[in-house]
């Protein structure tokens, strides 16, 4: 019966028609199991599964073992698929053609089953293609509407009062283009004078780039820029008390802030891309200083190695020149040397699966297999707190936007946030259906998000704990997110290579983005969040204008018959190296890191 309902669907060639495929085939070989017919779904969910693997592997991957009826009720996977319902968006056209099929005396079976197990939502017009709307299809353990109900719930996402951009825009703003180039002599001599103490690659690269790239945006900008979304956003009181920041530090930020190249579609950033070599694909994550001072890799064999740049010099750097002005530079890590160029943190029992710096760089987390987060002191190269919480294995560990506070992601499938002075967690996040992989904060500290391999991505408050967003239109496994600096939109990237912008008011996606071909590592938003950064395992790092998408109207997309609306500024390849972070600095200069992947 499966079969011919199959080729009924193949030739009507209607492709919504192809999305309740996937739902009546995993339904049927679920009844199959449940009836007892255990050998009967084994040899149709062989028969078939080749159909689906592109597009739904690892659920694939979990059904395979399923094997008798007890195992329905004793994995969670399956058993919520069996409780929830698949929300469909189908055309009028298509779904009466849906109909006819159904209403045949043989369809009978498919039509339970369909009855039971799908919501379709008809829709007026004519067929679209399958990828023209990121929420066509949802398949989770909570129904849809379960999901609309919660992201009823308010939220409010501006900047804390008292901000660094406040205090910014209250103390007179961004420096003119002009003025920022009159400073430049002043900061060339006071970099001469560095130099002759300390060879580093921040002084002499990355301090090059910044000079470049500033020189690019005075030809796009010579007037002051009109107020950017980060300034205009609402303002929100903190839920978590912040630590005090030392008065020193603070200035350091006002200047950077101050000195931020601004960034749009005619002004891309200089890059600064760190090359792991020799790994011998021992690497599991890096992570980059706010400044790009200091690289941290996290390793298979436990340990967790830290990069000065400073101590580094220029050996080893190759320098490449981009197209429209836009520079990048590639400096070697992990190269045989006389003297260890890295310093060794050891005190996990397992592989190390990401790391983090604090926003003053003098403190770094780790996350591992052997279940625990670490804290290390950067000045005084040693382990300080081990963190125990999670049950299993930690896949990522985010610090806060204001540093103390910092959250974790967990196979557990949970979520937890933690303070620095406390080895127990403030808050647990539970409700995900499979692993947490990755986590961020929101730019106001009162909310994170999480993405995880069921497919979706949810946003918590951290005072209550409780879920108020559920994001639902990935294909596949969630890997990483990142939150536009005025806190009101949120990109996250899968295992597939899309990567979706959603807004978190309203809970729905802005637009997808298409352009990757592997697994999308990395997402990073400018400073004024006019650029979206993303890093990939393609081996490519892409730049997309995050405020052309925001201004765009739909029935302009649909003329055009542009699915992507956000537009893809270019695309900068590596050399075989897949791309494991992105950081934008302060000042808006790019910095990335990945591990080569083979000799080139």
């Amino acid at each position: 019966m499966f079969l011919v309902f199959l080729n009924y669907l193949i030739c009507v060639m209607q492709h919504e028609l192809l999305r309740v495929l996937y739902p009546v085939f995993i339904h049927c070989f679920m009844d199959l199991v449940a009836k007892g017919h255990v050998q009967e779904a084994r040899t149709f969910f062989n028969s078939f599964r080749e159909d689906h693997e592109m597009m739904h592997l690892r659920d694939l991957q979990k059904l395979e073992g399923v094997l008798s009826p007890s195992h329905l009720q004793e994995m969670e996977f399956a058993h919520s698929l069996r409780q929830s319902k698949v929300n469909i968006k189908i055309c009028q056209y298509s779904y009466e053609l849906l109909l006819q099929f159904l209403h045949k005396p043989q369809s009978t079976t498919m039509l339970g089953i369909i009855n039971e197990h799908i919501n379709f939502q008809v829709s007026p017009g004519q067929p679209s293609s399958i990828s023209d709307d990121a929420e066509s299809v949802t398949l989770t353990g909570s129904s849809q509407d379960s999901a609309n109900q919660i992201n009823q719930k308010e939220i409010h996402w501006g900047l804390l009062e008292d901000s660094f951009e406040e205090r910014l825009e209250k103390a007179g703003g961004l420096l003119l283009e002009s003025e920022k180039a009159e400073g430049e002599t002043k900061e060339g001599d006071w970099d001469e004078n560095k130099k002759k103490s300390i060879e580093g690659a921040k002084q002499g690269s990355s301090i090059k780039k910044l000079k470049k790239d500033k020189a690019a945006g005075a030809t796009g900008k010579n007037a002051r820029p009109e107020a950017t979304p980060v300034a205009t956003a609402p303002r929100v009181k903190a839920e978590l008390t912040l630590p005090v920041i030392p008065t020193e530090v603070e200035q350091s930020i006002l200047e950077d802030l101050r000195n931020r190249v601004q960034l749009s579609s005619a002004a891309l950033p200089s890059v600064s891309f760190y090359t792991f070599i020799n790994t011998h694909n021992g690497l599991n994550c890096a992570s980059i200083s706010h400044d790009g001072s200091l690289v941290a890799g996290g390793f298979s064999d436990s340990s967790l190695k830290v990069w000065d740049m400073a101590k580094i010099g220029q050996q080893g750097v190759d320098s490449l020149q981009g197209e429209n002005g836009t520079t990048s530079s590639e400096q070697v890590l992990g190269s045989n040397g006389g003297k260890r160029p890295y310093t060794l943190f050891q005190g996990h029992s397992g592989p190390v699966y990401s790391a983090t710096f604090n926003p003053l760089g003098d403190f770094i987390l780790s996350s591992s297999a052997d279940s625990t987060v670490r804290l290390w002191s950067t000045k005084l190269n040693a382990n300080l707190v081990c963190y125990k919480g999670h049950n299993y294995p930690v896949w990522d560990v985010q610090f806060s936007p204001v540093g103390h506070y910092f959250a974790s992601a967990s196979h557990d499938r949970t979520a937890r946030i933690w303070s620095m002075d406390k080895i127990q967690p403030l808050r647990i996040m539970a409700g995900h259906l499979s692993d947490v992989d990755c986590v961020q904060w929101h730019a106001n500290c009162n909310y994170i998000a999480t993405g995880s391999s069921d497919k979706t991505v949810r946003l918590w408050d951290v005072q209550t704990g409780e879920c108020v967003r559920i994001f639902i239109g990935h294909r596949s496994m969630v890997l990483s997110l990142a939150m536009s600096p005025d806190g009101r939109y949120m990109a996250s990237g899968d295992e597939d290579g899309a990567i979706m912008m959603w807004d978190l008011s309203s809970g729905r996606c802005v637009t997808p983005l298409t352009g990757h071909t592997s697994c999308v590592w990395t997402l990073a938003f400018s400073g004024e969040g006019s650029l979206l950064a993303s890093g990939s395992a393609d081996c490519t790092v892409k730049l997309w204008d995050v405020t052309a998408s925001t201004k765009l109207p739909k029935t302009e997309e649909n003329k055009s018959g542009n699915t992507s609306r956000l537009r893809s500024l270019k695309t900068l390849p590596t050399k075989c190296t897949p791309v494991h972070s992105l950081r934008f600095s302060r000042r808006n200069l790019l910095f990335a890191a990945g591990v080569l992947s083979k000799t080139v």
